[in-house]
């Protein structure tokens, strides 16, 4: 019985992994390829071009695009620069930028700007994100809300091509593409996981079932966006999914395009996964009631939630494999597993000769992002609530 037992686990935990990181992904790709097919064939039949028109300056929406700041120095004037020099016509434009109780020279940068486009707060305090953007909404006047982060940089048609997906009274959300600008480390971990994330998310959108927007850059109407309450640490999910509710579309824009800086190692991005598991566990039951149609759900389940418990199924197949030893087979297994634990160990230990050879850092990176979501897991039925924020977490 207890051999039975462990092969039910090791096996049914095995596939669930197995079908998380690749099975999935081929599911996908097999179902965007079909409606890509479809999409072409329609083209070919009447001709019509499918693609969301440019609309022209006088066509455009008035837009306000917020962000919060918390001790941003190091990239805070490229955003200011990059902001004002972007391609949208001045008198439909405002930003407003919260800074949240900075202690470096945000607050100082921010009082040099004299561009009537942009207003800033200077809070005191630091009250948390939810707070500065409960701010920023206040201070908003139109009706388009573009969000970003303070080291996002847009290429400058970027709002152009967010906004003119809301000529369609449909749409309550847009959300664009960001990629990263890595260094050494970072571009052999989270680069290389983007370049796969990413490709997920454009087939998803494709099929109508964009998730999770890059919360550096998406835009949403106003009249639907609530700022997030001060518990909630994956606001950008959430918001997503209250547009839907209210019955507005979503949309991908992969031409909406920009570039933002990850944490320069595993161990910031490390930090920052802790904090998103935790919110994302905490946000589950609210997820999971959002209206939602069955590809959605699908998607939701296999590219989130099982996301999400990875670590818990992993713990699964390497505790089950121990009851089966007496077979070849699970030897082998094991082996395999404690290779990837090796793996992932010299890539710590060795973490900067080892950053300059191509995916020779992935099984670190690996182990150390699901050991995150594991620990985020285990401090979400914690009764503390975090309303304080910062890079890297």
């Amino acid at each position: 019985m207890m051999i039975l037992c462990a092969l039910a686990v090791f096996w049914t935990a095995f596939f669930l992994v197995f079908y998380t990181y690749f099975g999935y992904p081929i599911v996908l790709f097999v179902c965007y390829g079909l409606v890509q097919i479809k999409r072409d064939w329609r083209f070919l039949h009447d001709r019509r071009d499918r693609r969301r028109a440019d609309v022209q300056d006088a066509g455009l929406p008035t837009v306000t695009l917020f962000f919060a700041a918390y001790n941003e120095e190091e990239h805070l004037e490229e955003k200011l620069s990059n902001t004002l020099a972007l391609d949208y016509p001045p008198e439909k434009l405002q930003v407003v930028i919260v800074s949240d109780g900075s202690s470096d020279r945000t607050n100082e940068i921010l009082r040099g700007v004299s561009d009537a486009r942009i207003e800033t707060v200077l809070r005191e305090e630091r009250g948390g994100k939810s707070a500065a953007l409960a701010v920023a909404v206040e201070r908003a006047r139109h009706s388009i809300f573009v969000l970003s982060d303070a080291s996002t940089m847009f290429a400058l048609d970027a709002l152009r091509k967010l906004v003119r997906h809301f000529a369609d009274p449909a749409t309550g959300a847009v959300c664009g593409a960001l990629s990263f600008h890595c260094n050494e480390e970072s571009g052999q971990t989270e680069g290389l996981y983007w370049k796969y994330e990413t490709a997920l998310r454009l087939m998803e959108a494709r099929m109508g079932a964009t998730l999770t927007p890059s919360g550096a850059i998406y835009a949403v109407r106003g009249e639907i966006y609530t700022p997030p309450s001060p518990d909630v640490l994956v606001d950008d999910i959430l918001t997503l999914m209250s547009v839907r509710r209210a019955g507005y579309k979503v949309h991908y824009d992969p031409e909406a395009k920009a570039v933002d800086f990850p944490a320069s190692s595993v161990a910031g991005e490390f930090r920052r996964r802790v904090r998103i598991a935790k919110g994302s566990f905490r946000a589950l039951p609210e997820l999971w009631r959002a209206p939602k149609t069955p590809f959605t759900s699908f998607a939701f389940f296999s590219h989130k939630l099982l996301r999400w418990v990875l670590p818990v199924l992993m713990l699964c197949v390497f505790a089950a494999n121990f009851f089966l030893l007496q077979h070849r087979f699970y030897r082998v297994t094991l082996a395999a597993q404690l290779f990837v634990l090796l793996w992932a160990g010299l890539g710590y230990l060795f973490r900067q000769p080892l950053r300059r050879v191509r995916f020779s850092l992935v099984g670190y990176f690996l182990v150390a992002m699901n050991l995150a979501f594991l620990i985020g897991l285990l401090r979400s039925f914690g009764g503390n609530r975090e309303v304080s924020w910062q890079r890297g977490q």
